[in-house]
């Protein structure tokens, strides 16, 4: 390893060595939560920069239905590997490392996006020092285009029915994301399996949810045709927003708590 690299790794309190291994704090005040599945090329390097972001971190890969190697690299790497044989659906793996993390701050990433650890440690500060229970990406996906993707106008939507559109296509739904012991308790580890839905509780129950590092996953976010053939995405976030409303009216009323104010509904034919 690099002197500097060595420096920087000292700086953030890694416990990296020359091989690239961590030793995981016995207390850990920040947990990073990984899912992955078949990740071979990248996994290494998420759990790298993982490992740097707080001197007291522990790494807690959930590996579901990986079979190419990279549940042996996350091992060798020093990381605490959740493996389950077949894969458990998408964002389950957020439910299942949350269960089990130790930390006040729990952070999650993804496998197959290699994020700086400097781009990381701003979501850690922020619920660490700044009393931010949800720290969010701010990141609200490519909305200046004539046909804007249908994920992105869902994010917006959800946002302008839970009367936050300062939050735009803010969400749990991107990563990197951090939030709190507290928030943990408050909407229960269930709900991170829905993102959205995660994201309508954390906001209505009151918690300090704000958008607070830009990291555009967008570009990071490599292309999967075969997954997607198999199991296009759009559909299924379209469908988590879809239960995230559901859950909202389920609390409030037919209006998700907003009133009629001059509609004069008599006037209607």
């Amino acid at each position: 390893m690099k002197r500097a690299e060595r420096l920087i790794g000292s700086r953030a309190g890694s416990r990296s060595s020359e091989h690239g291994s961590y030793k995981p704090h016995p207390n850990p005040i920040v947990s990073v939560i990984i899912p992955v599945m078949n990740e071979r090329s990248t996994i290494g390097r998420v759990i790298r920069e993982a490992a740097k972001v707080h001197p007291r971190t522990e790494v807690i890969v959930v590996a579901n239905g990986s079979k190419d190697g990279s549940i042996a690299i996350a091992r060798k790497m020093g990381a605490r590997v959740l493996q389950y044989e077949k894969p458990l659906g998408h964002d389950v793996g957020r439910t299942m490392g949350a269960l089990e993390a130790k930390g006040e701050v729990l952070l999650f990433i993804d496998g197959d996006m290699v994020i700086s650890a400097s781009h990381l440690r701003p979501f850690i500060h922020a619920v660490k020092e700044r009393g931010v229970d949800a720290a969010l990406n701010n990141y609200s996906g490519p909305v200046h285009k004539v046909n804007v993707h249908s994920v992105v106008l869902a994010k917006h939507a959800l946002n302008a029915v839970l009367q936050r559109p300062d939050l735009k296509g803010i969400s749990f739904t991107a990563v990197p994301h951090a939030i709190s012991r507290k928030c943990l308790d408050t909407i229960g580890a269930s709900a991170l399996s829905v993102p959205p839905l995660a994201h309508a509780m954390a906001v209505k129950e009151g918690l300090k949810v704000a958008a607070v590092h830009a990291v555009n996953v967008g570009k990071l976010n490599k292309p999967r045709p075969e997954r997607e053939r198999k199991n296009p995405l759009e559909r299924l976030i379209l469908g988590d927003h879809l239960e995230a409303i559901y859950w909202l009216l389920s609390c409030t009323d037919e209006r998700g708590g907003f009133e009629d104010r001059l509609r004069k509904r008599e006037m209607a034919l």
